[in-house]
């Protein structure tokens, strides 16, 4: 009799409109006989709280999702048009990847490869990389010595460069950074002298301006086109740019 009535209630509870269903209207003993009805089928049917669960993660997301496209949106002249950012592949590209880089980032650097290869495969890709020290002195050093070769040198040295800072072993030190600039061919005092410019300073806190804005607290992170990725795509880099490609029609 016992099982009979809070199945009853149970099933009578969760075929009812939302409206109707108020557990504040049931005594006492109706809503202890409800909760034991509800526990006996969820003990008995682990599976739908997985699937509730998995569904609130779903909508979690997509929220998230949703949220990443507005502060693209609320940002794009900073996301794509700085002034100060190298901007590498096609530059009348029809798809813009933006890139938040460290480079004592371990993920920025294993991912690296990957990006190269998408934009020279694709043909049709601009990409903008963006100098976001976060991991302490060694990533603010490489990015002040990167972006004082792009001010000094020009874009294809930043380039040199950046893949340079990517491959290099041991520490970032005034040391070995002037031993690239040799290798290179640059002005190692001219270099030096420039990593503490204003001008330097100001473009790395530009780029930290908009990574708070934008909520930014990781490397790598990507925005391609109108869609923001913390992290790399767990589909891999060209499968998220053709995503984004398919949804864009």
């Amino acid at each position: 009799m016992k099982t009979l009535m809070t199945a009853a209630l149970m099933t009578a509870a969760l075929a009812a409109p939302a409206a109707a269903f108020d557990p504040a209207a049931m005594s006492d003993s109706e809503r202890a006989a409800f909760g034991e009805a509800v526990r006996d089928y969820i003990m008995q049917n682990p599976t739908v709280l997985v699937e509730a669960l998995n569904a609130m993660e779903a909508r979690r997301l997509a929220d998230e999702a949703e949220s990443d496209k507005l502060l693209v949106q609320t940002y794009s002249a900073e996301i794509f048009e700085d002034g100060h950012s190298w901007i590498g592949g096609n530059p009348a590209g029809d798809l813009t990847i933006v890139e938040f880089i460290d480079y004592r980032c371990g993920y920025c650097r294993r991912v690296a490869p990957e990006v190269d290869e998408v934009v020279a495969k694709d043909g049709n890709i601009r990409l903008i990389l963006k100098e976001f020290p976060i991991l302490g002195e060694e990533s603010d050093l490489a990015s002040r010595y990167a972006i004082a070769v792009k001010q000094l040198e020009g874009g294809e040295a930043y380039k040199a460069v950046h893949d340079r800072l990517y491959t290099m072993r041991g520490a970032v030190t005034a040391e070995s950074l002037t031993e690239i600039s040799e290798d290179l061919g640059f002005d190692a005092q001219a270099v030096a002298a420039r990593m503490s410019s204003e001008e330097v300073t100001a473009e790395i806190a530009s780029n930290r301006q908009l990574a708070e804005k934008m909520q930014i607290m990781g490397t790598p992170t990507f925005v391609i086109g109108p869609e923001l990725l913390r992290g790399i795509p767990s589909t891999g880099l060209a499968a998220a740019v053709e995503q984004v490609r398919a949804a864009e029609g």
